[in-house]
């Protein structure tokens, strides 16, 4: 699985991470409906951390479609709240 951090690089994940992704995700989106920045902020860069930490940087030489966009890390609560709604970004 391919996942863009837009405003940084492309990653490469094994599709077995999708599960965790999702897990990860789920709390992003709940953060976002309940308004709580704090909980957002925390869960947002537990996600993106997790992404450049298990993930493998895809080379600018190498032309990959992303399987998964994620905003850029200075996404705000407000901005996020277009983005992670109902099924969030990341597919099952």
């Amino acid at each position: 699985m391919i996942v863009r951090i837009s405003g940084e690089d492309q990653f490469e994940l094994d599709d077995g991470e999708t599960d965790r992704l999702n897990e990860l995700e789920a709390v992003v989106v709940k953060a976002v409906d309940a308004g709580d920045k704090s909980a957002y902020a925390s869960a947002f860069e537990a996600l993106l951390d997790h992404v450049r930490t298990v993930g493998s940087v895809v080379g600018d030489d190498e032309l990959e479609g992303s399987d998964v966009i994620l905003p850029p890390a200075d996404t705000t609560l407000e901005e996020a709240s277009e983005d992670f709604t109902g099924e969030g970004l990341i597919p099952d």
